[in-house]
């Protein structure tokens, strides 16, 4: 007789910003953190590629009902472009297809081709990515050799700084909109300059209002777990809503939050008149998301389940 699987895990919420290693998948860091938090349920809010390092944060719990909203933040990315050399996946990792020269470059020339990335642009996915082509991931076909065509996107460059120039190397930073895939942006200044260039080494430092100097590195939560329970890492998270500080916020009364949790729209005085809002009930507990009717009502969107 099959013994009946017994659930492990406990009720955890709360956003870890963590500090992803290099050589290491979005995927793999995140079930590690899962697991040194005995945590039933977890998510990213948005995948690194493994040579990448920097930013990662990871929900918890109920936090993953609102991971959505940090998906749709801007970014912020340090990159090391190498220049003189394309490569199959536009990064360090892939084959090098042509070798260039790199011309004699300083900072004059350079800022011109930068600011020319600045504002919105399209862009075209690069074929390693998760994007999917008739529900296949772009990156399994490329590793077959095979390339579709992507269609642009418009995405926003809001600011690119040169940190760095050195003779086959540049040093940025960039802050962006989501979507934006800093291989192809690289790949495109390559082109500008005439040379190519490629992603050597790529850090992101924020995600909306989230900075990776607040961050801890999986070395500090193994050390924290060697020497106490997984309950004591839970003073490291950050509150649910603290992905959506930009939304509005509603107070409501006790008949308010309970007819919200029952589902129903409730009219809140001096509510806004338009789009998503942070739903508060109670003692400032965090009910979830809500959106606002046509006729001023407020409305449940996404609920959050607060007891243990």
């Amino acid at each position: 007789m099959a013994r009946n699987r017994v659930k492990k895990g406990r009720d955890v919420n709360g956003i870890l910003l963590l500090d992803k290693p290099a050589g290491m998948t979005s995927n793999a860091v995140l079930q590690r953190v899962k697991r040194l938090f005995f945590a039933k349920k977890a998510g990213h809010t948005g995948s690194l590629d493994p040579i990448a390092t920097g930013l990662l944060p990871i929900c918890l719990g109920e936090a993953t009902k609102v991971s959505a909203y940090q998906l749709d933040a801007d970014k912020g990315y340090q990159v090391t472009i190498k220049l003189g050399q394309t490569t199959t996946t536009g990064d360090v990792e892939g084959d090098v297809t042509q070798t260039r020269q790199v011309p004699v470059l300083n900072q004059a020339q350079l800022e011109p081709v930068l600011a020319s990335f600045v504002g919105e642009i399209a862009q075209v996915p690069p074929m390693y990515s998760a994007l999917k082509k008739d529900g296949q991931p772009l990156y399994k076909l490329a590793r077959k050799g095979i390339e579709v065509e992507r269609k642009s996107r418009l995405i926003t460059i809001y600011s690119i700084k040169l940190l760095e120039l050195r003779d086959d190397e540049i040093d940025l930073e960039v802050i962006c909109s989501k979507g934006t895939y800093i291989r192809t942006l690289s790949e495109d200044i390559g082109k500008k300059l005439e040379c190519g260039g490629h992603v050597k080494v790529l850090r992101r430092i924020l995600s909306g209002e989230f900075s990776v100097n607040d961050s801890v590195t999986l070395a500090q939560l193994d050390k924290i777990r060697d020497q106490a329970p997984a309950e004591s890492l839970d003073e490291l998270l950050l509150p649910m809503d603290s992905v959506m500080q930009d939304f509005a916020a509603v107070r409501l009364n006790l008949d308010m939050a309970r007819y919200i949790r029952l589902g129903q729209a409730v009219l809140v005085p001096k509510a806004p008149t338009e789009g998503l809002v942070r739903m508060y009930g109670g003692e400032n507990e965090f009910l979830g998301v809500g959106h606002i009717l046509e006729d001023g009502r407020v409305a449940p969107k996404r609920l959050i389940n607060q007891t243990e």
